[in-house]
């Protein structure tokens, strides 16, 4: 049976709620162009994955508090902030289905949204002295920028390892749901060891949630993003590096030349798609993938059993089994 993503939210429910109106006051502006992108933007919001990674956190391994609250913001307005440049620097006209802010309002006002939401996340932690948790958002932050810049840098050459691919996802993806479960125990009081182990279930978590993104792009699932579109933005992704790895160097030769001259012709993308299958490529991605599914169900196990944890558990399997 497949796992409701509301019933995952039962014992954060009301937390959720409160967390909502925490938000939307966080953002507000003055400004009424401001305070109208605001408003957009908490319309458009998603499955709200990230504050309940936080929030799931904090009951797992202590009390859920006003920390707890300013730390799920935090995350929330800085990684928005990222998502709205990203959308300016890929020229990207949609997120989530809705139009985005530069191509609602053009790159400009894209850019400046981008950094009210960055100095608004920065003044909630330093006016309320939540230091130690802007310091783990902070490095989540210069770790994605850092994975996307490395995943730029290798794309032109298309020459990336298993090594460099699993470096780039865990500062692009992992270093975020990392920080979320990191913002979680820190808030709610827990000892540091214990906001690291944390920190290192969500990074495991991460790395799955990343790979099954990948995986989409091969059709493994009715629903998701368009079929082959990593392919025809020549990026890597760990289907086709095994594909490729394990490929005769004439069959090599002509993928990569598929990739970096054709990928704007469906016919040479489903070729590419199709040669990734053949090679094993998904049944390995899939592979790796449940092993850090396994590897971040065995972190959590050694917490103490509660209705937090239940859910937190439960919130993992969502992330490998979604279809979208």
């Amino acid at each position: 049976m497949a796992i409701n993503l509301k019933d995952i939210q039962d014992p954060i429910a009301s937390e959720m709620l409160e967390f909502e109106k925490k938000f939307r006051a966080s953002m507000k502006s003055n400004v009424l162009l401001l305070d109208k992108i605001m408003s957009y933007i908490v319309k458009r919001k998603g499955k709200q994955m990230r504050p309940m990674f936080v929030f799931l956190s904090a009951g797992v391994t202590g009390r859920i508090s006003e920390n707890t609250y300013r730390g799920a913001s935090l995350i929330e307005l800085l990684h928005t902030a990222t998502l709205v440049h990203d959308d300016v620097v890929d020229d990207a006209n949609y997120r989530r289905g809705f139009f985005s802010i530069n191509a609602l309002w053009k790159n400009k006002i894209a850019v400046l949204v981008g950094d009210y939401l960055l100095s608004r996340g920065l003044l909630l932690s330093i006016d309320n002295g939540d230091s130690d948790l802007l310091k783990i958002v902070s490095e989540a932050v210069k770790e994605m920028s850092e994975g996307e810049l490395l995943q730029i840098e290798k794309a032109r050459k298309l020459d990336i390892t298993e090594e460099v691919y699993f470096e780039i996802i865990r500062q692009k993806t992992a270093s975020l749901i990392a920080s979320c479960c990191a913002v979680g125990a820190c808030s709610s009081g827990a000892p540091e060891n214990q906001t690291k182990r944390m920190k290192n279930f969500g990074e495991k978590v991460g790395m799955a949630f990343q790979i099954k993104d990948d995986l989409f792009d091969y059709g493994t699932d009715e629903i998701g993003k368009p079929l082959g579109i990593d392919i025809k933005e020549k990026k890597m992704t760990l289907p086709l590096i095994y594909a490729l790895n394990n490929a005769s160097w004439s069959d090599k030769r002509s993928i990569i030349y598929s990739i970096k001259n054709q990928s704007h012709k469906p016919k040479k993308v489903a070729e590419v798609i199709q040669f990734v299958k053949a090679s094993g490529g998904i049944a390995y991605a899939k592979e790796i993938m449940d092993n850090y599914y396994q590897d971040a169900c065995k972190i959590l196990e050694e917490f103490p059993a509660s209705d937090y944890r239940t859910s937190l558990s439960q919130l993992v399997q969502f992330t490998i089994e979604r279809t979208r």
